[in-house]
Protein backbone atom coordinates (compact mmCIF):
# COMPACT_ATOMS: atom_id res chain seq x y z
CA UNK A 1 0.00 0.00 0.00
CA UNK A 2 1.03 3.68 -0.98
CA UNK A 3 0.92 6.52 1.47
CA UNK A 4 -1.82 8.06 -0.92
CA UNK A 5 -4.00 4.48 -0.46
CA UNK A 6 -4.62 4.93 2.76
CA UNK A 7 -7.32 6.78 3.60
CA UNK A 8 -6.99 8.88 7.41
CA UNK A 9 -9.63 11.11 8.65
CA UNK A 10 -8.63 13.84 11.13
CA UNK A 11 -11.53 14.97 13.47
CA UNK A 12 -10.59 18.82 14.29
CA UNK A 13 -9.96 22.00 12.81
CA UNK A 14 -7.73 23.51 14.66
CA UNK A 15 -4.14 24.32 14.67
CA UNK A 16 -2.80 20.61 15.30
CA UNK A 17 -5.60 19.25 13.50
CA UNK A 18 -4.71 21.34 10.25
CA UNK A 19 -0.80 20.84 10.94
CA UNK A 20 -1.21 17.38 10.71
CA UNK A 21 -3.47 17.70 7.74
CA UNK A 22 -0.67 19.52 6.19
CA UNK A 23 1.57 17.27 6.87
CA UNK A 24 -0.11 14.14 5.95
CA UNK A 25 -0.13 15.68 2.73
CA UNK A 26 3.20 16.67 2.39
CA UNK A 27 4.20 12.82 2.55
CA UNK A 28 1.58 11.83 0.29
CA UNK A 29 -1.65 11.02 1.77
CA UNK A 30 -4.88 12.57 1.19
CA UNK A 31 -6.83 13.00 5.08
CA UNK A 32 -10.24 13.78 5.41
CA UNK A 33 -10.54 16.83 8.32
CA UNK A 34 -14.22 17.10 10.14
CA UNK A 35 -14.74 19.85 12.49
CA UNK A 36 -17.87 20.97 14.46
CA UNK A 37 -18.47 24.47 13.71
CA UNK A 38 -19.62 25.26 10.69
CA UNK A 39 -17.38 28.38 10.47
CA UNK A 40 -14.01 28.75 11.30
CA UNK A 41 -13.37 32.56 12.94
CA UNK A 42 -9.92 33.78 14.42
CA UNK A 43 -11.01 33.14 18.14
CA UNK A 44 -8.74 33.38 21.18
CA UNK A 45 -5.60 35.06 22.25
CA UNK A 46 -2.04 35.13 21.79
CA UNK A 47 0.09 31.80 21.56
CA UNK A 48 4.17 31.95 22.06
CA UNK A 49 5.77 29.52 19.68
CA UNK A 50 8.91 28.23 20.64
CA UNK A 51 11.89 27.14 18.35
CA UNK A 52 10.95 23.72 17.90
CA UNK A 53 7.32 25.00 16.54
CA UNK A 54 8.71 27.05 14.27
CA UNK A 55 10.75 24.79 12.67
CA UNK A 56 7.63 22.53 12.10
CA UNK A 57 6.24 25.59 10.75
CA UNK A 58 9.40 26.06 8.40
CA UNK A 59 9.16 22.67 7.34
CA UNK A 60 5.88 23.08 6.16
CA UNK A 61 7.72 25.35 3.58
CA UNK A 62 5.33 28.49 5.88
CA UNK A 63 8.02 30.27 7.32
CA UNK A 64 7.55 33.77 5.93
CA UNK A 65 3.99 33.78 5.36
CA UNK A 66 3.96 32.55 9.59
CA UNK A 67 7.10 36.08 10.14
CA UNK A 68 3.82 38.06 8.21
CA UNK A 69 1.44 37.63 11.19
CA UNK A 70 3.95 36.94 14.04
CA UNK A 71 6.31 38.85 16.19
CA UNK A 72 10.07 37.93 16.91
CA UNK A 73 10.60 37.03 20.63
CA UNK A 74 14.28 38.84 20.93
CA UNK A 75 13.88 39.14 25.24
CA UNK A 76 12.51 36.98 27.99
CA UNK A 77 12.59 39.33 31.83
CA UNK A 78 11.46 38.54 35.36
CA UNK A 79 10.34 40.54 37.60
CA UNK A 80 8.88 40.71 41.49
CA UNK A 81 5.63 42.06 42.12
CA UNK A 82 7.41 45.44 42.84
CA UNK A 83 8.53 45.34 39.04
CA UNK A 84 12.24 44.73 40.52
CA UNK A 85 13.78 42.60 37.56
CA UNK A 86 15.08 39.20 38.74
CA UNK A 87 16.57 37.48 35.66
CA UNK A 88 16.66 38.01 31.52
CA UNK A 89 17.44 35.68 28.70
CA UNK A 90 17.30 35.94 25.36
CA UNK A 91 14.82 34.01 22.94
CA UNK A 92 15.09 31.72 19.74
CA UNK A 93 18.19 32.51 17.45
CA UNK A 94 19.04 35.58 19.76
CA UNK A 95 19.93 32.95 21.93
CA UNK A 96 21.61 31.05 19.15
CA UNK A 97 19.13 28.71 19.01
CA UNK A 98 18.50 27.50 14.94
CA UNK A 99 14.90 29.16 14.49
CA UNK A 100 13.19 31.96 15.93
CA UNK A 101 10.77 32.10 18.94
CA UNK A 102 7.71 33.88 17.92
CA UNK A 103 4.17 35.14 19.30
CA UNK A 104 1.11 35.27 16.98
CA UNK A 105 -2.53 35.39 17.78
CA UNK A 106 -4.07 32.19 18.07
CA UNK A 107 -6.54 32.43 15.98
CA UNK A 108 -4.51 34.24 13.44
CA UNK A 109 -2.34 31.14 12.74
CA UNK A 110 -5.30 28.63 12.70
CA UNK A 111 -6.56 30.47 10.01
CA UNK A 112 -3.57 30.71 7.83
CA UNK A 113 -3.15 27.06 8.09
CA UNK A 114 -6.35 26.65 7.14
CA UNK A 115 -6.40 28.73 4.05
CA UNK A 116 -3.01 26.70 3.31
CA UNK A 117 -4.90 23.49 3.84
CA UNK A 118 -7.88 24.24 1.31
CA UNK A 119 -5.36 25.52 -1.24
CA UNK A 120 -3.12 22.06 -0.69
CA UNK A 121 -6.35 19.79 -0.17
CA UNK A 122 -8.71 21.15 -1.81
CA UNK A 123 -12.12 22.40 -0.33
CA UNK A 124 -13.59 18.68 0.30
CA UNK A 125 -10.80 17.76 2.54
CA UNK A 126 -12.18 20.00 4.83
CA UNK A 127 -15.85 18.84 6.20
CA UNK A 128 -16.92 21.87 8.93
CA UNK A 129 -20.17 21.86 10.80
CA UNK A 130 -19.72 18.18 10.79
CA UNK A 131 -19.02 16.94 14.46
CA UNK A 132 -17.66 13.50 15.29
CA UNK A 133 -19.31 11.77 18.27
CA UNK A 134 -18.23 8.79 18.18
CA UNK A 135 -16.73 5.54 16.65
CA UNK A 136 -16.44 1.64 16.08
CA UNK A 137 -13.94 -0.18 14.12
CA UNK A 138 -13.34 -3.79 12.50
CA UNK A 139 -10.27 -4.99 11.54
CA UNK A 140 -10.21 -3.08 7.95
CA UNK A 141 -11.36 0.17 8.68
CA UNK A 142 -12.98 2.60 11.09
CA UNK A 143 -16.90 4.12 11.29
CA UNK A 144 -17.47 7.77 12.47
CA UNK A 145 -20.73 8.91 13.44
CA UNK A 146 -21.32 12.41 12.58
CA UNK A 147 -23.81 15.14 13.43
CA UNK A 148 -23.90 17.80 11.25
CA UNK A 149 -24.93 21.38 12.29
CA UNK A 150 -28.35 21.28 10.76
CA UNK A 151 -29.00 17.76 13.17
CA UNK A 152 -28.33 14.99 10.11
CA UNK A 153 -26.77 12.53 11.51
CA UNK A 154 -24.45 10.09 8.96
CA UNK A 155 -22.03 7.37 8.60
CA UNK A 156 -18.53 8.18 7.19
CA UNK A 157 -15.93 5.35 6.75
CA UNK A 158 -12.33 5.66 7.20
CA UNK A 159 -8.99 3.23 7.16
CA UNK A 160 -7.60 5.31 10.17
CA UNK A 161 -8.49 8.31 12.49
CA UNK A 162 -6.32 10.79 14.49
CA UNK A 163 -8.33 12.48 17.35
CA UNK A 164 -7.49 16.36 17.29
CA UNK A 165 -10.27 17.19 19.07
CA UNK A 166 -9.05 19.45 21.86
CA UNK A 167 -9.40 19.22 25.40
CA UNK A 168 -13.28 17.99 25.76
CA UNK A 169 -12.42 15.18 22.86
CA UNK A 170 -15.28 12.94 22.60
CA UNK A 171 -12.94 10.32 21.25
CA UNK A 172 -10.98 10.17 24.30
CA UNK A 173 -14.07 10.08 26.29
CA UNK A 174 -14.70 6.67 23.80
CA UNK A 175 -11.92 5.39 24.45
CA UNK A 176 -11.50 5.58 28.13
CA UNK A 177 -14.80 5.27 29.47
CA UNK A 178 -13.92 5.31 32.74
CA UNK A 179 -10.98 8.02 33.07
CA UNK A 180 -11.69 9.76 35.92
CA UNK A 181 -13.23 13.54 35.44
CA UNK A 182 -10.59 16.15 35.36
CA UNK A 183 -10.62 18.80 38.39
CA UNK A 184 -9.97 22.36 39.25
CA UNK A 185 -6.17 23.58 40.49
CA UNK A 186 -7.73 26.56 42.37
CA UNK A 187 -5.96 28.90 39.62
CA UNK A 188 -7.95 31.02 37.54
CA UNK A 189 -6.74 33.00 34.42
CA UNK A 190 -7.43 35.60 32.61
CA UNK A 191 -6.00 35.59 29.09
CA UNK A 192 -6.58 39.13 27.07
CA UNK A 193 -5.54 41.82 24.55
CA UNK A 194 -4.67 45.08 24.24
CA UNK A 195 -4.22 48.01 21.34
CA UNK A 196 -1.21 49.99 22.59
CA UNK A 197 1.83 51.37 21.95
CA UNK A 198 5.09 48.94 21.74
CA UNK A 199 6.76 47.96 25.24
CA UNK A 200 10.88 48.10 25.41
CA UNK A 201 12.06 46.67 21.93
CA UNK A 202 8.79 45.44 20.50
CA UNK A 203 9.91 42.20 21.10
CA UNK A 204 9.88 41.27 24.93
CA UNK A 205 8.26 38.48 26.94
CA UNK A 206 7.58 39.93 30.46
CA UNK A 207 7.04 37.37 33.28
CA UNK A 208 5.75 39.53 36.35
CA UNK A 209 4.59 39.65 40.09
CA UNK A 210 4.91 37.01 43.22
CA UNK A 211 2.73 33.63 42.33
CA UNK A 212 1.86 33.62 46.06
CA UNK A 213 -0.39 36.66 44.98
CA UNK A 214 -0.81 37.38 41.05
CA UNK A 215 1.12 36.63 38.05
CA UNK A 216 1.08 38.50 34.85
CA UNK A 217 2.37 37.21 31.48
CA UNK A 218 2.48 39.98 28.52
CA UNK A 219 3.82 39.79 25.17
CA UNK A 220 3.44 41.68 21.14
CA UNK A 221 1.41 39.18 19.33
CA UNK A 222 0.89 41.39 15.96
CA UNK A 223 2.62 44.95 14.84
CA UNK A 224 1.16 47.93 12.81
CA UNK A 225 -2.47 46.24 14.12
CA UNK A 226 -4.85 46.59 11.90
CA UNK A 227 -2.95 49.67 10.36
CA UNK A 228 -3.00 51.51 13.87
CA UNK A 229 0.38 51.93 14.05
CA UNK A 230 0.18 50.35 17.17
CA UNK A 231 1.28 46.66 18.69
CA UNK A 232 -1.58 44.49 19.55
CA UNK A 233 -0.48 43.00 23.37
CA UNK A 234 -1.14 39.62 24.59
CA UNK A 235 -1.55 39.34 28.56
CA UNK A 236 -2.46 36.20 30.75
CA UNK A 237 -3.12 37.13 34.59
CA UNK A 238 -3.31 34.34 37.17
CA UNK A 239 -4.50 34.27 40.58
CA UNK A 240 -6.74 31.91 42.64
CA UNK A 241 -10.17 31.68 41.97
CA UNK A 242 -13.72 29.84 41.29
CA UNK A 243 -13.64 27.07 39.65
CA UNK A 244 -16.14 27.94 36.04
CA UNK A 245 -16.41 25.54 33.07
CA UNK A 246 -13.43 24.33 30.62
CA UNK A 247 -13.67 26.83 27.62
CA UNK A 248 -10.96 28.89 25.74
CA UNK A 249 -13.76 31.51 24.87
CA UNK A 250 -15.45 32.18 28.13
CA UNK A 251 -15.81 35.60 28.72
CA UNK A 252 -14.09 37.35 31.48
CA UNK A 253 -14.22 40.41 33.70
CA UNK A 254 -11.02 41.85 34.82
CA UNK A 255 -12.28 44.58 36.96
CA UNK A 256 -11.44 42.62 40.47
CA UNK A 257 -7.90 41.34 39.01
CA UNK A 258 -6.17 44.70 38.30
CA UNK A 259 -5.80 45.68 41.80
CA UNK A 260 -3.79 42.47 42.76
CA UNK A 261 -1.16 44.33 40.73
CA UNK A 262 -1.35 47.87 42.03
CA UNK A 263 2.36 47.32 43.52
CA UNK A 264 4.10 46.93 39.93
CA UNK A 265 6.39 49.72 39.02
CA UNK A 266 7.58 49.23 35.72
CA UNK A 267 8.89 52.51 33.62
CA UNK A 268 8.05 51.23 30.25
CA UNK A 269 4.27 49.75 31.02
CA UNK A 270 1.43 50.47 32.57
CA UNK A 271 -0.34 46.84 33.31
CA UNK A 272 -3.02 47.99 35.18
CA UNK A 273 -3.71 50.43 32.65
CA UNK A 274 -3.23 47.70 30.06
CA UNK A 275 -5.30 45.65 31.29
CA UNK A 276 -8.28 48.15 31.71
CA UNK A 277 -7.93 48.75 28.12
CA UNK A 278 -8.44 45.25 27.23
CA UNK A 279 -10.33 44.36 23.44
CA UNK A 280 -10.82 40.80 24.49
CA UNK A 281 -11.02 39.12 28.19
CA UNK A 282 -11.12 35.59 28.79
CA UNK A 283 -11.50 33.52 31.67
CA UNK A 284 -10.12 30.46 32.11
CA UNK A 285 -9.88 27.66 34.57
CA UNK A 286 -6.58 26.11 34.81
CA UNK A 287 -7.70 21.95 34.95
CA UNK A 288 -5.86 19.01 35.66
CA UNK A 289 -6.10 16.65 33.26
CA UNK A 290 -4.77 13.08 34.48
CA UNK A 291 -1.90 11.91 31.72
CA UNK A 292 -3.00 8.95 29.89
CA UNK A 293 -1.02 5.40 29.91
CA UNK A 294 -1.92 4.77 26.18
CA UNK A 295 -2.94 7.23 22.85
CA UNK A 296 -3.89 4.26 20.71
CA UNK A 297 -7.51 1.77 20.19
CA UNK A 298 -6.47 -0.10 17.34
CA UNK A 299 -6.88 2.26 14.18
CA UNK A 300 -8.06 5.22 16.12
CA UNK A 301 -5.29 7.58 18.07
CA UNK A 302 -5.52 10.77 20.02
CA UNK A 303 -2.83 13.47 19.16
CA UNK A 304 -2.25 17.11 20.53
CA UNK A 305 -4.86 18.20 23.70
CA UNK A 306 -7.12 15.46 23.30
CA UNK A 307 -3.85 13.02 23.78
CA UNK A 308 -2.03 15.50 26.77
CA UNK A 309 -4.17 18.54 28.05
CA UNK A 310 -1.89 20.87 30.03
CA UNK A 311 -1.53 23.80 31.42
CA UNK A 312 -1.85 26.98 29.24
CA UNK A 313 1.92 27.93 30.12
CA UNK A 314 5.16 28.51 27.77
CA UNK A 315 3.64 27.79 24.79
CA UNK A 316 4.19 24.09 25.05
CA UNK A 317 0.62 22.73 24.56
CA UNK A 318 0.84 24.46 21.06
CA UNK A 319 4.16 23.39 19.83
CA UNK A 320 3.84 19.76 21.56
CA UNK A 321 0.29 19.20 19.05
CA UNK A 322 3.02 20.29 16.51
CA UNK A 323 5.88 17.75 17.18
CA UNK A 324 2.94 15.10 17.60
CA UNK A 325 1.85 15.95 13.58
CA UNK A 326 5.53 15.46 12.43
CA UNK A 327 6.00 12.03 14.23
CA UNK A 328 3.16 10.54 13.96
CA UNK A 329 2.89 11.20 10.35
CA UNK A 330 6.15 9.97 9.70
CA UNK A 331 5.50 7.09 11.32
CA UNK A 332 2.29 6.20 9.03
CA UNK A 333 4.92 6.85 6.10
CA UNK A 334 6.64 4.10 7.57
CA UNK A 335 3.87 1.78 7.80
CA UNK A 336 1.12 2.76 4.99
CA UNK A 337 -0.16 -0.77 5.29
CA UNK A 338 -0.85 -0.79 9.20
CA UNK A 339 -1.61 2.32 10.57
CA UNK A 340 -2.16 0.48 13.97
CA UNK A 341 1.60 -0.39 13.55
CA UNK A 342 2.26 3.40 12.90
CA UNK A 343 0.03 4.69 15.93
CA UNK A 344 1.66 2.52 18.53
CA UNK A 345 5.14 3.66 17.10
CA UNK A 346 3.97 7.06 17.54
CA UNK A 347 2.89 6.69 21.02
CA UNK A 348 6.54 4.73 21.82
CA UNK A 349 8.06 7.45 20.89
CA UNK A 350 6.09 10.80 21.96
CA UNK A 351 4.24 9.58 25.08
CA UNK A 352 6.37 9.79 28.19
CA UNK A 353 8.26 12.25 27.42
CA UNK A 354 5.10 14.70 26.66
CA UNK A 355 3.89 13.30 30.06
CA UNK A 356 6.85 14.25 32.05
CA UNK A 357 5.10 18.20 30.35
CA UNK A 358 2.12 17.84 31.60
CA UNK A 359 2.74 17.19 34.98
CA UNK A 360 6.14 19.65 34.80
CA UNK A 361 3.42 22.34 33.56
CA UNK A 362 1.55 21.76 37.10
CA UNK A 363 4.39 23.23 38.66
CA UNK A 364 5.53 26.89 37.67
CA UNK A 365 8.40 25.48 34.91
CA UNK A 366 11.30 27.97 35.14
CA UNK A 367 8.30 30.64 36.58
CA UNK A 368 9.27 29.43 39.69
CA UNK A 369 11.91 31.82 40.27
CA UNK A 370 9.69 34.61 41.12
CA UNK A 371 7.90 32.44 43.75
CA UNK A 372 11.62 31.80 44.94
CA UNK A 373 12.69 35.77 45.20
CA UNK A 374 9.08 36.28 47.16
CA UNK A 375 9.92 33.89 49.56
CA UNK A 376 13.85 34.63 50.32
CA UNK A 377 12.59 38.50 50.38
CA UNK A 378 9.84 37.54 52.55
CA UNK A 379 7.93 39.20 50.07
CA UNK A 380 9.87 42.82 50.33
CA UNK A 381 12.05 44.63 48.03
CA UNK A 382 15.33 43.71 47.46
CA UNK A 383 18.82 45.63 47.25
CA UNK A 384 21.05 42.91 45.06
CA UNK A 385 19.31 40.70 43.50
CA UNK A 386 22.08 38.83 42.90
CA UNK A 387 22.07 38.12 46.96
CA UNK A 388 18.78 36.50 46.65
CA UNK A 389 18.57 34.15 43.40
CA UNK A 390 22.36 34.51 41.93
CA UNK A 391 23.07 34.42 38.27
CA UNK A 392 24.15 30.54 38.45
CA UNK A 393 21.69 29.45 40.28
CA UNK A 394 19.20 30.74 37.70
CA UNK A 395 20.66 29.76 34.48
CA UNK A 396 20.89 25.96 36.45
CA UNK A 397 16.85 26.40 36.45
CA UNK A 398 16.04 27.78 33.17
CA UNK A 399 18.79 25.24 31.63
CA UNK A 400 16.94 21.77 33.04
CA UNK A 401 13.55 23.14 31.98
CA UNK A 402 14.41 23.87 28.76
CA UNK A 403 16.18 20.23 28.07
CA UNK A 404 13.05 18.66 29.58
CA UNK A 405 10.82 20.61 26.74
CA UNK A 406 13.70 19.16 23.59
CA UNK A 407 15.52 22.87 23.60
CA UNK A 408 18.71 22.47 25.29
CA UNK A 409 20.34 26.13 26.00
CA UNK A 410 22.91 26.60 23.64
CA UNK A 411 25.75 27.18 25.08
CA UNK A 412 25.14 25.90 29.06
CA UNK A 413 26.92 22.61 28.92
CA UNK A 414 30.27 24.43 27.76
CA UNK A 415 30.04 26.72 30.93
CA UNK A 416 28.43 29.44 29.43
CA UNK A 417 26.31 32.01 31.19
CA UNK A 418 23.15 32.09 28.92
CA UNK A 419 21.07 34.55 31.31
CA UNK A 420 21.99 37.94 32.10
CA UNK A 421 20.52 41.14 33.68
CA UNK A 422 19.40 44.00 31.50
CA UNK A 423 21.33 46.50 33.54
CA UNK A 424 24.89 44.41 32.88
CA UNK A 425 23.76 45.51 28.98
CA UNK A 426 25.44 48.65 27.46
CA UNK A 427 23.65 51.12 25.38
CA UNK A 428 23.35 48.80 22.80
CA UNK A 429 22.28 46.33 24.02
CA UNK A 430 25.87 44.23 24.54
CA UNK A 431 27.03 42.26 27.36
CA UNK A 432 29.07 45.06 29.61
Amino acid sequence: MTTSDLDIAIIGAGPAGLLTALRLHQKGFRPVVYEVVPELKPLGVGVDIKTVGTAEIDGLGLLEEFRAISVDAEDSIFYNHFGQEIYAEKCGVHMGYLHEQRFVHRGTLQMLFHKVALERLGADAIRLGAGVTGYAQDDTGVTLDLRHDDGRTEQVRHAAVIACDGIKSAIRRQMFPNLSEPHFSGITMWRGTTVMEPFRNGHTILHIGDPNTASMIVYPIADNFEGTGKTLVNWVAETNGEETIEDWNQVGDISEVIPLFDTVDLPFLDVRRMMREAREVYLFPLIRHDPLDNWVDGRVVLLGDAAHAMYPRGGNGITQAMLDARVIVDKLAEHPDDPHAAFVAYDAARREGVNRIVMNMRGEGYEVIRRMVAERTRGTRFKDIEEVLPLAEADGIFSKYHALVGSPRPGFEAGEATGYRTDDLDEYGARA
